[in-house]
């Protein structure tokens, strides 16, 4: 095997992990409409990682990184937004409310 497709080679199975890393996550999330179990710092700074992977991969010229790193990046960000968003909802849900005393209050 000739070193350059050996190079390659790696490549591609480190990029299919990376993004097939984030497929069963973001299915979870999406099916059960909870993203409590995802840590919100984790991934912004996933999501700033792979930001910046794929402005190296452009800064290098080096399309199969840019394109792995942005396919990444998109799912870690579907992720994160799904985080915040049902973090909104829940909060909305578990908000306070009101109730009466059975105690009268003196006059």
């Amino acid at each position: 095997m000739n070193r350059d497709l050996a190079i390659n080679a790696v490549g591609v199975v480190a990029a299919a992990c990376s993004i097939g890393s984030f497929i069963p996550q973001v299915a979870k999330i999406v099916r059960e409409r909870d993203a409590s179990s995802v840590s919100l710092r984790m991934y912004v700074v996933t999501v700033t990682g792979f930001a910046l992977w794929t402005v190296y991969g452009v800064l290098l010229a080096s399309w199969p990184l840019t394109a792995s790193n942005l396919v990444s990046l998109t799912l870690a960000a579907i992720v994160l937004i799904l985080k915040i968003r049902y973090r909104k909802i829940a909060s909305s849900e578990a908000a306070p409310t009101a109730t009466r005393s059975c105690f009268i209050e003196p006059r």
